[in-house]
C-alpha cells in the first residue's frame, strides 16, 4: 500500500504492506531509532509515540491504521540539540536511568501534559501507567514530570 502521513512534521509517502507495523516503519525504513522495542506486544510502553496527538504503543499499530495521520516520536518534540521540558526535567531530577524506557516515558509524560497540563500525582501514575522501568522505583520520574509541568507552565 501507498502509505502517506507526517512524522515529526515531514510529510511521507511509502510503499509499505498494510499489516507492518508502525514500530518497524519508523525504525527500519525512516532510522528514527529513538524509539524502543521492549516486548513488541504492548505491555512495556518502550515505543510509545504520538499518534494524532495520544500516547500510542508503536508496536501495537499497523501502517493501515496511520494512512494521513501525524506521528510524533521522540526525535520530533523538539528543534535539533535543544531538550523539550519533559527531557529537562528528567535529566534534573535523574529519572533517565539505562535510557532504554526513557523515549516511551517522556512520550506518555508529553501526551498526558498536552491533555492535563496540571496533572495530580495519580493522574501522572496513570499516564505512565503503561511505561515500564526495570532500573528505578518510578519517584524520580513522577518528579520529573510534575517538574515539567512546572516548567512548562512558567515558559507560557
Amino acid at each position: 500500500m501507498k502509505l502517506t502521513c507526517k512524522i515529526n512534521n515531514q510529510q511521507h509517502e511509502l510503499d509499505v504492506h498494510p499489516d507492518r507495523r508502525l514500530i518497524d516503519i519508523l525504525r527500519e525504513d525512516l532510522a528514527l531509532t529513538g524509539t524502543k522495542e521492549g516486548c513488541g506486544s504492548g505491555e512495556c510502553g518502550a515505543c510509545t509515540v504520538l499518534l494524532n496527538g495520544r500516547a500510542v504503543n508503536s508496536c501495537l499499530i499497523w501502517a493501515c491504521q496511520v494512512q494521513h495521520a501525524e506521528i510524533v516520536t521522540i526525535e520530533g518534540i523538539t528543534p535539533e540539540k535543544v531538550l523539550h521540558p519533559v527531557q529537562e526535567a528528567f535529566v534534573q531530577e535523574g529519572a533517565v536511568q539505562c535510557g532504554f524506557c526513557t523515549p516511551g516515558m517522556i512520550m506518555s509524560a508529553i501526551a498526558l501534559l498536552l491533555e492535563n497540563p496540571n496533572p495530580s500525582k495519580e493522574e501522572i501514575k496513570r499516564a505512565l501507567s503503561g511505561n515500564l522501568c526495570r532500573c528505578t522505583g518510578y519517584a524520580k520520574i513522577f518528579r520529573a514530570v510534575e517538574k515539567a509541568a512546572e516548567m512548562l507552565k512558567a515558559a507560557k
